[in-house]
């Protein structure tokens, strides 16, 4: 594919709200996890928690669209002028020529679960004050983008689990080089809710400490609420980071576990490399899916290593911000990015005995390097496989 300009991007997580708080912890080595606190879930597991989203406030013409996920999408858009950037977009292009690509997981559920409560005990109908449509539905974060900026051109959400926002960025990519649009919102929001929280608990896949990715003894997943957001253009000014090229596959393997020799994921990383035009050695970092879950861990290991083999340094970041499902593609492009700009790799935390079957530079401290191209690797259930490689601009 052609490269096309990254010529904004932003996340807010359990790190920190914006790039700036998200660079320092990475670069610190500090994570954002916490013992599981949320609502009334009542779990021995750890979550990132994203601060003050009780406070965000929609717009009044928009209360509609109000739920925990619109309200972190909103606060996304906030940070480091990204806001600013799409509406400079917006009179540039057109609002028809500027698409929204986005990926979730579980959109608004927690808005349907606080329904639940207040449904009448007679008839069990759920409160008339409840709206599907903008909060809960899949589809209502891409509709609430629109609407707060007015925009006219396609708008998709993906909810391919795990992979969604990973694979936004394809769909973006695919739409502005068929000549459809000239720039996209691209990227994900997932948010906490007690569905995820319990049927994660009901996998026996979360962990009751911080996730620990690679490690030996790993045992589950830490999960997490993001937004991570781009601003994918035709073209860019000079020195813009640049979307190079993306991969996509599916195992047909298992409807929650992943090939055990990760052989769709490799196909998932090596069409990401053509798409790029890159040779393995041409990397400088590959941030892997890495969940912490004992299967997952392996098979992308298995997939890495029969590319790349032991010589590209990577890690998992989902230590650091915990696993955000829906939207961990998108903050994990977006960390990647951060790599490239402030010039180091990321530690993979809680890491005390690698696993030593698993044949990888894996990094458990922060190394300080010029990257010029990274390779972010994101894997969902039901077999959903998206690799996506970003690099500096010229």
């Amino acid at each position: 594919m052609s490269p096309l300009a990254i010529t904004h991007f932003t996340m807010t997580s359990c790190l920190g709200h914006g790039l700036a708080a998200t660079s320092a912890a990475l670069q610190a080595g500090r994570s954002g996890l916490k013992p599981c606190d949320f609502e009334t879930v009542d779990i021995d597991t750890w979550i990132g928690e994203v601060e003050g989203l009780d406070a965000v406030q929609l717009r009044e013409d928009l209360s509609r669209f109000d739920c925990r996920n619109n309200r972190l999408a909103l606060l996304g858009l906030q940070q480091d002028g990204f806001e600013q950037a799409v509406v400079d977009a917006i009179r540039e292009h057109g609002a028809d020529r500027v698409g929204v690509f986005m990926g979730t997981s579980t959109a608004g559920i927690l808005q349907t679960e606080l329904a639940y409560r207040q449904r009448d005990p007679a008839t069990g109908a759920l409160p008339a004050s409840f709206r599907y449509a903008e909060t809960h539905n899949a589809y209502s974060v891409a509709d609430f983008l629109c609407h707060h900026f007015g925009l006219r051109g396609p708008s998709v959400v993906l909810s391919a689990a795990c992979a969604s926002s990973a694979k936004a960025f394809g769909n973006a990519a695919r739409m502005i080089q068929a000549g459809l649009i000239d720039a996209a919102i691209v990227g994900g929001v997932d948010s906490l809710c007690l569905t995820t929280l319990y049927g994660f608990r009901s996998l026996e896949l979360t962990s009751d400490q911080p996730c620990r990715p690679y490690d030996q003894a790993r045992d589950g997943i830490s999960i997490g609420e993001a937004v991570g957001l781009a601003l994918v253009q035709r073209e860019g000014p000079v020195g813009s980071m640049r979307l190079l090229g993306v991969g996509e596959s599916s195992d047909a393997h298992h409807m929650s576990s992943p090939h055990p020799e990760g052989r769709s994921a490799q196909i998932a990383i090596r069409d990401a490399l053509a798409a790029a035009g890159l040779r393995p050695d041409q990397v400088d970092y590959v941030n892997l899916h890495g969940t912490g879950t004992p299967s997952n861990d392996a098979a992308e290991g298995r997939a890495v290593h029969a590319v790349f083999g032991d010589q590209v340094p990577c890690s998992s970041t989902k230590a650091s911000t915990g696993h955000t499902l829906g939207a961990a593609g998108g903050i994990e492009i977006v960390i990647s990015l951060l790599a490239i700009r402030d010039g180091f790799m990321p530690a993979g935390l809680n890491v005390t005995h690698l696993d030593p079957s698993i044949h990888l530079d894996y990094l458990t401290h922060q190394r300080q390097a010029r990257v010029d191209r990274v390779l972010s690797n994101s894997f969902g259930f039901g077999g959903a496989n998206a690799s996506v490689v970003v690099g500096r601009g010229a």
